[in-house]
């Protein structure tokens, strides 16, 4: 399946939005510290709902940890920016493909688009002037379209 991958999340609703996403698509959710929030916060429990025990989260010191782990040392990364040229459903996805997410407010800084695990840098399609989607519906959108892409493996 997919990785869905937030670097240092800062929202704690969001997070427990993309757990609730990734227990219902089969994706599994990589948080890279320092996050902003303590896991039991209160409201990203209520975000998350009961599915915190249908999804598969894995907390990472940081990103060369993430990276390097066993279950993505050889994962292409997709990094979501506003700042690409190339949209997300451009992409052939793959099984055990890495999205890759910025902190809210400031997204993906240049170093980390640069890092050379990064395969390619890729956008949500939007309205002109608009500066960028919410962290967990961005998530939504882009991992919807790689699981759309495999037939929804699993679904019912």
């Amino acid at each position: 399946m997919f990785h869905v991958m937030f670097l240092e999340p800062r929202i704690p609703p969001n997070t427990g939005n993309a757990i609730r996403m990734v227990a219902g698509t089969g994706a599994t959710l990589h948080l890279v510290e320092p996050l902003g929030f303590d896991l039991s916060e209160p409201q990203l429990r209520r975000a998350g709902l009961d599915y915190h025990d249908l999804a598969s989260v894995v907390v990472h010191a940081d990103l060369d940890t993430a990276l390097g782990s066993a279950a993505l040392a050889s994962s292409r990364v997709f990094a979501l920016t506003a700042h690409a040229t190339r949209w997300h459903t451009d992409v052939a996805f793959e099984a055990g493909d890495v999205l890759l997410f910025g902190p809210e407010p400031t997204g993906l800084s240049d170093e980390v688009l640069g890092h050379p695990r990064v395969t390619e840098q890729l956008r949500i399609p939007m309205l002109g002037g608009r500066r960028s989607m919410n962290l967990s519906n961005s998530a939504a959108v882009v991992t919807y379209e790689a699981w759309r892409q495999h037939g929804f493996p699993g679904a019912q």
